[in-house]
């Protein structure tokens, strides 16, 4: 019979997954790791397949094991490790709604094309006007996953805010943000991306 993912006879030894190692060090007994199995299959139902149930099992005790998530004194940890998933898949539907809400800004910045003379152009974008744009915001996401204050700069250009607003909703200086855009114009022309607002 073949080892399935939570062979929980060898699976500790095998695989030093953060599950293993919280069953390893008797932070969840095997009951509970099963029990927990069947919660992140119930919270991966309508993810999309690259986000599998075994991801959210393992974040959640991730999250857990290296202090970012603590568990509150009488909680039991099946019922905290549930809530830790409940809230890692909600943070995915978060970015992937503030990614949604950012392609229609994304894709009316590029322009019509094969476009005749005299024709009206659809308003709505294109299969391949959709693809470059998604590819462009992962490729933005991606180039300041670890930049915090880049990050809120973008989102705000995106909503339009003016210096001004973006400033009194972050708390940052002028000097931070007029500094903190050209960072971020110099990244992007590095990087070869389009954003015209900067």
């Amino acid at each position: 019979m073949a080892k399935t993912f939570l062979d929980l006879e060898a699976w500790p030894e095998r695989i030093p997954t953060p599950a293993g190692r919280a069953l390893d060090s008797r932070l969840v007994t095997q009951a509970d790791l099963l029990r927990l199995k069947a919660i992140a299959r119930l919270h991966a139902r309508g993810l999309p397949p690259d986000v599998s149930w075994s991801d959210l099992l393992q974040e959640a005790f991730k999250r857990m094991l290296d202090g970012s998530r603590r568990r509150p004194a009488g909680v039991p940890v099946v019922a905290f490790l549930a809530g830790v998933m409940r809230s890692i898949k909600e943070h995915y539907w978060r970015q992937r709604r503030r990614g949604a809400r950012q392609l229609p800004k994304l894709l009316a910045e590029l322009e019509p094309i094969d476009v005749q003379e005299g024709e009206l152009a659809d308003p709505a974008p294109t299969p391949e006007r959709r693809v470059i744009a998604i590819e462009q915001m992962e490729a933005i996401n991606a180039l300041f996953e670890d930049d915090t204050r880049a990050r809120q700069i973008i989102a705000a250009l995106y909503e339009g805010w003016t210096p001004e607003e973006t400033c009194a909703h972050y708390a940052i200086a002028r000097t931070d943000y007029d500094s903190t855009r050209t960072r971020i114009r110099r990244a992007l022309i590095r990087a070869g991306l389009r954003f015209p607002q900067l």
